[in-house]
């Protein structure tokens, strides 16, 4: 593991598997209000929301933010 990531405890986990964990956590009414984006709050589904994700970096930030909250109670 190289320096920059040994302390990076999102190293390894895919932005899929972050976006399931808070899925099965809150649920996508509970991430529409938590993480106020249209893919979580208009018909939202998995294809969708990592399309969207994954090319929105503001957007994948907070959900990063919003997966280390939920894994660090």
């Amino acid at each position: 593991m190289s320096n920059e990531q040994a302390n990076n405890p999102l190293h390894g986990i895919k932005l899929a598997t972050m976006l399931e964990q808070l899925y099965l956590e809150y649920g996508w009414e509970t991430l529409g209000q938590l993480i106020p984006i249209k893919c979580f709050q208009n018909n939202p589904n998995y294809k969708s929301s990592l399309k969207f994700l994954r090319t929105t970096p503001w957007a994948r930030d907070k959900v990063e933010t919003l997966y280390l909250k939920m894994i660090r109670k």
